[in-house]
């Protein structure tokens, strides 16, 4: 008899836990459908409290607060990212047996978290980000929320569209990615790229080399980047000479050539590095509150602060923040050279003030790098660790400029970082690793 009264709690525990992992996958899909809808149709989310990004309900389903409210779901995040993490390590040693194993190890240790929780469910409201399993080691965001973000520029896509688009011959040049001197390129059979003709040669070096910086740091958000050479006689520019004549491009200049990604929008800074937002932490209680789209937009936010940090990218948050002079509200437009994919991806575009030209005027504009790396206390573990390695290995000009000859014919005409800038960025690399560093010291405990 007693023996069948263990087996049914074991039994009612494993169902509990069941009915709560599927109310929270259903949380997430009805979560990101709606987020959808609302871009879609340009209504505003409604709600009273004001979350991070000033719109949404603090006690709104919605909510990672309210994801907490249910029995036992802070154990069953911290759970979740384990399993992830075990299933992954069970894929590397082999074998359906292994990963079976494996989840049913985590499955138990679950069950037991899941009982421990309920009991002490009452504390939910003084939970920290990183308890609640937004955050790991303290700084660091949830390998289960970074698994949430859509599908980035990954490496074999980019190499991919890299390869076809330089066999490709252009047909019609039109108006359109960013300053006149640039064009939408429409090709023979109808994809298109945004070509960006450089005002001098550093800025296509520029867009050039901070792409491949972000490939370097697994950064995605940089649309595939290619270089071509206008050549008139040339197959791939032969059908538009006249529209290169109009627009006075020098014959054999280099330019870039960048996916052309339909449908995008602006992006505002959020809330937390907003004038007197105080700096995006782990102790910020409104982390809690916060939508999971919001939060993924939080992740991407991570990496454009460190990569424009490196790169001394002016053009970007850091024009807003020396807008505040006389534009109070700066921080809270959209950010130049920064948009949203339809799919909700933070897309980081014309880089051509990275590197070469920002260090140039690196004295001018350093207080406002600065002060956004200073904001920044959360990051991506893999930007994290291999900024870590590269700051070990202080070896970022080899890496860099081996990735660059590895993946572009014209690497030779484009030119490479001289010593002195190979020299600053390995010193922000030093930089950007210290100050993580800082931060793991200050918030590992929370």
């Amino acid at each position: 008899m007693i023996m069948m009264m263990r087996m049914s709690g074991d039994f009612a525990r494993a169902l509990t836990l069941l009915l709560l992992c599927a109310s929270v996958c259903l949380w997430i899909r009805t979560d990101r459908w709606l987020d959808g809808l609302h871009a879609s149709s340009g209504s505003p989310v409604s709600g009273g409290a004001r979350s991070l990004h000033g719109h949404a309900d603090r006690n709104s389903p919605k909510t990672f607060r309210a994801l907490l409210a249910l029995p036992g779901a802070q154990a069953a995040v911290r759970a979740g990212g384990k399993a992830t993490r075990t299933r992954a390590r069970a894929r590397a040693r082999g074998g359906p047996e292994v990963l079976s194993a494996a989840l049913r190890k985590t499955r138990d240790e679950t069950n037991e978290t899941h009982t421990r929780a309920s009991s002490t469910q009452s504390r939910g409201r003084n939970v920290t980000a990183s308890s609640a399993g937004l955050l790991q080691d303290g700084v660091f965001w949830s390998e289960w929320l970074e698994d949430l973000l859509p599908s980035a520029f990954t490496e074999q896509r980019a190499r991919a569209w890299r390869d076809g688009v330089r066999d490709r011959s252009v047909v019609v040049l039109e108006s359109g990615c960013g300053r006149p001197s640039n064009r939408l390129a429409v090709f023979a059979d109808g994809a298109r790229a945004c070509v960006r003709y450089g005002i001098s040669a550093e800025q296509v070096q520029g867009e050039t080399l901070s792409y491949y910086l972000a490939t370097l740091l697994g950064i995605g958000n940089l649309p595939p980047l290619a270089l071509s050479r206008l050549d008139p006689t040339g197959e791939q520019w032969a059908a538009v000479t006249d529209s290169m004549g109009a627009l006075q491009w020098a014959v054999s200049s280099l330019v870039s050539l960048t996916e052309w990604i339909p449908g995008l929008t602006g992006a505002v800074v959020p809330g937390p590095l907003r004038q007197g937002g105080e700096g995006l932490h782990p102790l910020r209680e409104d982390l809690l509150s916060a939508t999971v789209t919001e939060l993924l937009e939080l992740v991407e936010w991570s990496d454009l602060i460190a990569f424009d940090f490196l790169t001394a990218n002016f053009d970007r948050l850091a024009s807003n923040l020396f807008s505040l002079q006389w534009d109070p509200r700066a921080t809270e437009r959209n950010v130049s050279n920064l948009h949203k994919t339809p799919s909700g991806r933070l897309l980081f575009i014309d880089n051509e003030a990275g590197l070469v030209h920002g260090y140039r005027v690196l004295r001018m504009w350093e207080r406002y790098h600065a002060t956004a790396l200073g904001a920044l206390c959360v990051f991506r573990r893999e930007t994290a660790r291999r900024v870590s390695r590269l700051h070990s290995l202080r070896d970022v000009r080899q890496r860099l400029l081996a990735l660059l000859r590895d993946n572009e014919p014209l690497a030779p005409e484009l030119g490479f970082l001289s010593d002195e800038h190979a020299e600053i960025l390995q010193s922000r690399i030093d930089i950007l690793h210290e100050h993580i560093q800082r931060c793991k010291a200050k918030y590992s405990s929370t």
